[in-house]
């Protein structure tokens, strides 16, 4: 039985009716399949409309309920909230009736029943409008004998008649379509079933072709797979080795920029400690001299108040380089005074105006660090390159972060295009994404620059030790 099936199935294929008749059946089941889609197409874009004019028929008969709770509501409790649905029910209404009237368009029996329907609503929220007024009024009697007369109902079973009439109509359409559908779907199953029959005569000529086929293509789906996995665990292998460097790389900084600032705090002691006693001392042997000499020599006295006066500048320089080294006012006054100390030193050196708005943070110790240096940073780059007439330097508490940034009216870069220029900034990033923050840079040519950090805030576990 077997031999005499593949037999059939040789002949089948050697014959040369196989393909015409594959074309065929496939070009008739392309035809009934598109024939039925437009068909069907058409009848659901129909009933498509005639459910949606169902919905405004219905929405209509709705909102007028809606008008009339709303009316009752505020006639009521005298509350204001209850006219919202009574306005919006008006608004919807129009809307609705518009709708409809478009779409009875060229219909003069349904457009009749339109225009009565408009009639009557329009009629029935004038009624409802004059009681609202009476009531606003204070005319409780006469609201009263208004809202207790039949008209309101006459008006409502009028509305709803018109309304049933309406959808009755749709509902008509709605099973005239749906028979149609239902007809179009039964022809195309029927001619999809014939066509499918005879183009299964045409697919039992290719399947063992088919089959050798997906044997070939198994065999290349496994080659792929087995170099895919090849390709990921070399791919692994070298994120992993890159992800190590990269930690190394980031503890790497993390020592230096640790050590830069140990380094710094080193010579800040040093000059402190030896320069400062060293112009003390001169200072103080020069004010001995001085006195010593009195009016003898004026011109070694008036020689002796310039030195002294170059020992206090020498004095004023010391601490301003210990002050950019390692801010004392940052360890002794806190971060918003270091912060207000900076932004004034700089308005007097450079001549510009800062504006100097800061609020109260509690961050660690090295981000109150980073936070300075940003600023310091910020300062030194708006003093040489900027050419600005106004900076503005904030400190705010947002989201559980605490934000910092100074913008100035300058001449502003392209942020797209790198600069020589440029370490200071990426060493503002670093810092700040060194210390768990985030870093953005807002400039454009004309339009100045704004350096921003969000940094986080000081831990409520880490503040309790600290107090204590």
């Amino acid at each position: 039985m077997q031999d005499k099936s593949l037999n059939i199935l040789l002949r089948l294929k050697r014959s040369p009716f196989v393909f015409p008749l594959a074309a065929l059946a496939a070009l008739a089941l392309i035809f009934i399949s598109e024939t039925a889609y437009y068909q069907s197409t058409r009848a659901m874009e129909a009933l498509d409309t005639v459910t949606a004019a169902r919905n405004h028929i219905m929405s209509l008969s709705r909102r007028i309920v809606d008008a009339e709770t709303g009316q009752r509501g505020y006639l009521l409790t005298a509350r204001k909230e209850y006219l919202a649905p009574y306005r919006d029910a008006a608004r919807d209404i129009d809307s609705d009736l518009h709708w409809l009237r478009s779409y009875y368009a060229g219909k003069p029996a349904q457009i009749a029943l339109v225009d009565k329907l408009e009639s009557r609503f329009n009629s029935r929220l004038s009624e409802l409008d004059q009681t609202l007024r009476l009531f606003d009024e204070g005319k409780e009697e006469a609201w009263r004998t208004f809202v207790l007369t039949d008209i309101g109902k006459e008006k409502m079973d009028e509305i709803r008649s018109v309304l049933d009439q309406l959808l009755a109509a749709e509902t008509r359409k709605d099973t005239a379509g749906r028979r149609d559908v239902f007809e179009t779907l039964m022809l195309n199953r029927i001619g999809v079933a014939t066509m499918s029959a005879l183009s299964l005569l045409a697919l039992g000529m290719y399947l063992r072709q088919t089959a050798a086929l997906e044997a070939h293509r198994r065999e290349r789906q496994e080659a792929i797979e087995a170099e895919r996995d090849q390709l990921e665990q070399e791919v692994s292998r070298r994120t992993a080795q890159l992800t190590e460097l990269a930690q190394q790389l980031t503890e790497l900084a993390q020592h230096l920029q640790t050590a830069r600032e140990d380094e710094r705090s080193r010579l800040a002691r040093e000059l402190h400690d030896e320069l400062g006693a060293l112009l003390t001392a001169a200072k103080l042997d020069a004010a001995r001299i001085k006195s010593r000499l009195g009016a003898t020599s004026p011109e070694a006295t008036e020689r002796l108040g310039h030195l002294s006066d170059i020992l206090n500048n020498g004095i004023a320089l010391k601490r301003r380089i210990i002050e950019d080294l390692r801010p004392s006012s940052l360890s002794n006054l806190g971060l918003l005074a270091a912060l207000e100390i900076q932004s004034r030193e700089f308005a007097e050196r450079s001549g510009v105006e800062v504006d100097c708005q800061l609020t109260p943070v509690k961050l660690r110790p090295n981000v109150e660090l980073t936070a300075y240096r940003m600023v310091q940073e910020a300062f030194t780059n708006i003093a040489k390159y900027a050419r600005a007439s106004k900076v503005e330097v904030r400190l705010v508490e947002e989201d559980g972060e605490a934000r910092i940034w100074v913008r100035d009216d300058g001449v502003g870069f392209d942020t797209r295009q790198r600069r020589a220029s440029a370490h200071g900034l990426l060493g503002m990033r670093y810092r700040v994404e060194a210390d768990g923050g985030r870093f953005t840079l807002e400039s454009a040519p004309g339009q100045g620059t704004c350096v921003r950090a969000s940094l986080p805030l000081l831990a409520e576990e880490e503040a309790a030790p600290q107090a204590a």
